[in-house]
């Protein structure tokens, strides 16, 4: 019930588009209200984008890696710089295993501990939730 109304809602948000925004509505429920089309294209886009963010992620390190970092105040000082890596690699990639171990402890040992009791009662797009009003 919540998952329905939160994507309704939000894919709503595109009509204030003047002229396209209708027809992004449409085009993002994969027809003229969220359905199965709409679970379908969600789940493909929450699939992909993490993908998407990584790859553009190691591109701008690799950019970053080659030209190096802009230097605003332009003062020239070779004396002071740290290699990226090992230094600045082993920080990130300590910093990543320490937020995907909580991350994949919750998703494979409890998945539903903070998920909302709402999202587990069947979508009826009859009735709203009562906690939802319009503001």
């Amino acid at each position: 019930q919540m998952s329905f109304w939160g994507a309704t809602v939000i894919t709503n948000l595109f009509s204030a588009i003047p002229y396209i925004g209708q027809t992004l509505v449409e085009w993002a429920w994969g027809g003229f209200s969220v359905d199965n089309p709409t679970l379908t294209r969600f789940f493909a886009l929450h699939f992909l984008l993490p993908f998407l963010i990584m790859s553009l992620t190691l591109i701008h390190l690799t950019f970053l890696h080659e030209s190096g970092s802009n230097n605003p105040l332009g003062v020239v000082s070779n004396c002071d710089k740290i290699p990226f890596h090992p230094y600045f690699s082993t920080k990130d990639l300590l910093g990543f295993i320490m937020m995907l171990t909580p991350l994949m402890t919750l998703a494979l040992f409890s998945p539903n501990l903070l998920g909302d009791p709402e999202n587990f009662t069947p979508a009826n797009p009859l009735v709203t939730p009562p906690h939802i009003k319009p503001e």
